[in-house]
């Protein structure tokens, strides 16, 4: 089912949903089973898989280092479907401009076809870790607008070389990000507004926002939205802090604020675990008042730790 009919379904009701990431390459599935299994009793209409781009590595050979290009997380489509097998819940794969030609996003496309997957996120994704600024990969996007604007032009039979008529074409529902505190390299907040727009207007269903911890940036970023004419339903992002370097490292990943109180209560903390119980009681209050706002879903930023999502989702769910 579409993501759009999981919330029209819920009849305002807000839902529990949550992301994963991939295992490294090499790893078992059965470690994500475990962490995903507490979940499931909150019964998640859907889950988000992440897909990772391309990183250089360095191996060694004949006493040089030979600089390889590798996926050291892969899988994102085979653990979708592995999931909606396990679970019988759908699952989101996120789909990239970085690191994939459109040719590769048309067969990845198809295959999610075949998989019976409708949903799917757009994203431009990061630059690479050695890079400053994200670079088009070679015959991919640019923008995640671009990504999304093939995706429905899959939807209504238009390939990148054909065009099909056909009822059993793709009809994907389109997920794309949003910014409550605007997008690290966009001028100012409504120039990334007018960004999310296009993206809406080009065939985005709904939107999932970067994690904020001040709700009123949520408040505020979706008034702002609706009045620029944006009206497909705007999901908010919630991840806990849980452990201390998070107050230097989230700011300056994704750079985003962290509130004062929130700030003071985390050095007050003398070990992480007391940190990963502010990090929960911060997140729940803050998923209280979301939910008494009516916003459509709560999404979890879980990077495939369940502990302290549990603790969240049933004080509020």
């Amino acid at each position: 089912m579409k993501i759009t009919d999981h919330i029209k379904k819920a009849k305002g009701e807000t839902l529990f949903s949550f992301e994963i990431v991939p295992p490294v390459k090499g790893k078992s599935i059965q470690e994500l089973y475990r962490n995903i299994d507490p979940l499931m009793e909150f019964k998640p209409p859907f889950i988000d898989v992440t897909t990772s781009r391309e990183e250089y590595i360095y191996k060694e050979k004949d006493g040089l280092l030979d600089k390889k290009l590798t996926r050291t997380r892969p899988g994102t489509l085979g653990i979708c479907a592995s999931l909606k097998h396990k679970y019988d819940v759908d699952t989101v794969p996120h789909v990239l401009c970085g690191g994939f030609t459109k040719e590769e996003t048309e067969y990845l496309l198809v295959d999610c076809q075949y998989l019976e997957i409708e949903n799917v996120m757009a994203l431009r994704g990061d630059a690479r870790k050695e890079e400053k600024y994200f670079t088009p990969t070679k015959g991919g996007h640019q923008f995640a607008s671009e990504l999304v604007k093939q995706i429905h032009d899959i939807n209504q039979g238009k390939y990148l070389h054909d065009t099909i008529e056909s009822n059993e074409c793709g009809d994907f529902c389109i997920g794309v990000a949003g910014y409550p505190e605007k997008h690290m390299e966009a001028p100012s907040l409504q120039s990334d507004l007018k960004r999310l727009k296009e993206k809406v207007e080009l065939g985005a269903d709904y939107v999932v926002t970067q994690m904020f911890f001040d709700n009123k940036k949520f408040f505020e970023f979706v008034e702002a939205a609706r009045a620029l004419g944006i009206n497909v339903p705007i999901i908010p992002g919630i991840k806990p802090i849980a452990v201390k370097r998070h107050l230097q490292l989230l700011p300056q990943v994704f750079r985003v604020d962290i509130p004062q109180e929130l700030i003071e209560a985390v050095e007050a903390c003398t070990s992480n675990q007391e940190v990963r119980q502010v990090g929960v009681e911060w997140a729940i209050q803050q998923s209280k008042e979301l939910k008494a706002a009516g916003v459509p879903v709560l999404h979890y930023y879980s990077m495939g730790k369940s502990d302290n999502i549990k603790d969240i989702a049933k004080e509020v769910f």
